[in-house]
């Protein structure tokens, strides 16, 4: 388990990671979740000791590693670039960091073969980086973690630089990779998808900040904030402002519809309703659908998906809808909402409902 304890990072006078309290534990994904820039790399800098702490402290398994280097935390660190040791075999660079510990060889046959074989690295063992592809380098570095029996793994988007038919291959194996190992796995990755596929926890990031921790599927589905909300969605989700009056939610195109349960009972006023862009769709699915009528900017066409971006009075919505659509770009077209699906967020950016 890694626990963080207000943990900071400065560089001059400029705050690169606020105040941070944190708790991760062993035998499950940790995920990151933030935009570019956001800070995912930053904290993990500071959690594997290689950038320095502005305040706070940091306890991996009941011991305080703040002032540890990194060498001393027994840590991995994977990141998107593909770091392997250009005068290595494959052999070689899994087998560096347990070499360096001065393990004794029998024991570093075993480890490597083992991690070897969970990667399909045997029969590339005995070549060099060079001779491998960007798949093959990716898994030499998992390997070397693997084989190390680190006690925390950190992930830095190390998917990101594959095609896509080797990062989806990937993805499905690295929950199962690390299952077992009795480490804390820290995965950072800009794509809300791949923090639904792993599951576990989620640290949402944004601008130094996480914006809310817990299980990964409860913050997708409720989400504490609007920050917290925008980050977790991809395409974007469509916020846009309303007014409530009375049992009835109001934009500003005309467009109303009426509101039940907690929604009801909000204060009469001004709040940010959010919905997510396949809740949007180019056809009714059911009475209580609200239309919208747009006119489309853009679309595209992404394998078996259509999305839609359309203007509606000043606010530019997305539609992400299943099938193929016929949108024609400059024209208005009707697009469908069901309520049931909206969230409210009061004007400080906090969910109401």
């Amino acid at each position: 388990m890694i626990e963080l304890k207000n943990v900071s990072k400065r560089v001059g006078k400029v705050v690169h990671i606020k105040p941070t309290t944190l708790r991760l534990e062993a035998g499950q994904f940790n995920v990151l979740l933030g935009a570019t820039g956001s800070g995912k790399t930053s904290l993990i800098k500071l959690i594997a000791g290689l950038d320095p702490l502005a305040s706070g402290r940091i306890i991996l398994d009941g011991q305080d590693v703040t002032r540890l280097n990194t060498q001393k935390r027994n840590i991995s660190l994977v990141h998107q670039f593909f770091v392997n040791y250009p005068h290595m075999t494959v052999f070689e660079n899994i087998a560096s960091p347990l070499r360096v510990a001065g393990m004794a060889k029998s024991e570093i046959e075993s480890r490597v073969e083992e991690a070897a074989g969970l990667l399909q690295l045997v029969p590339v063992l005995m070549r060099r980086p060079h001779e491998l592809s960007g798949g093959q380098q990716q898994r030499t570095a998992l390997a070397r973690a693997i084989a190390k029996e680190s006690r925390a793994v950190f992930l830095d988007e190390p998917l990101a630089n594959l095609d896509y038919k080797l990062r989806e291959e990937l993805r499905e194996q690295l929950p199962e990779l690390f299952s077992d190992r009795g480490c804390v796995v820290v995965y950072a990755t800009s794509e809300p998808e791949e923090a639904l596929l792993f599951g576990g926890n989620a640290a949402l990031m944004n601008d130094g900040h996480v914006t809310q921790f817990g299980p990964t599927a409860d913050i997708y589905r409720n989400p504490d904030n609007l920050t917290a909300a925008r980050i977790f969605s991809n395409p974007p989700i469509n916020a846009v402002g309303v007014v409530k009056k009375g049992a009835q939610a109001h934009l500003e195109c005309g467009a109303c519809w009426g509101l039940e349960g907690a929604a009801a009972r909000l204060p009469d006023g001004k709040y940010t309703m959010a919905v997510r862009a396949h809740r949007v769709l180019p056809m009714r699915t059911g009475n209580a659908d609200v239309a919208l009528n747009g006119r489309v900017i853009v679309t595209e066409l992404s394998g078996s998906e259509s999305s839609a971006h359309f203007q509606l009075g000043s606010n530019a919505w997305v539609s992400l809808a299943g099938g193929v659509h016929p949108y024609s770009v400059g024209e208005n077209h009707t697009f469908y909402m069901n309520p049931c699906h909206c969230r409210y967020f009061a004007p400080d950016g906090r969910r109401a409902v």
